[in-house]
């Protein structure tokens, strides 16, 4: 199996989370524990060891083997464009979440004067 690597390096725990071996960065402990991960042929206990372009980390309980290559130029800028896109969602998610902040405390504070009413005062009562 190829994995493209857009960045420097990434870490054992990362990758395997990444390509679905793991659920959770948390579950690495105990897969480590279980099964054996050679990172260029030598085995691997490290689950923040960092995995760079040409690195291969091979899994023979799951008969598998990862080589991490370089993306080509076309992979990168569509990369790049995917990053960009996440980034604009968020701007909007958190300007939208800051918005609906701000309506919310008005609100709250126009409730809280019309909730003082008086009881209804029937005749002759």
């Amino acid at each position: 199996m190829k994995y493209k690597l857009f960045d420097d390096y990434i870490t054992l725990q990362a990758l395997l989370k990444e390509v679905g071996i793991i659920q959770s960065g948390g579950a690495i402990k105990s897969f480590l524990q279980e099964n054996q991960v050679y990172f260029n042929g030598e085995l691997e206990t490290r689950r923040g060891k960092k995995i760079r372009i040409g690195d291969t980390i091979t899994l023979p309980n799951q008969k598998l083997e990862i080589l991490l290559t370089a993306p080509n130029e076309e992979e990168r800028g569509e990369h790049e464009k995917e990053l960009l896109e996440k980034r604009r969602v968020a701007t909007l998610v958190k300007e939208m979440n800051k918005n609906i902040k701000k309506s919310k405390s008005t609100t709250s504070l126009r409730t809280n004067k019309s909730d003082k009413k008086t009881p209804i005062r029937f005749p002759g009562i």
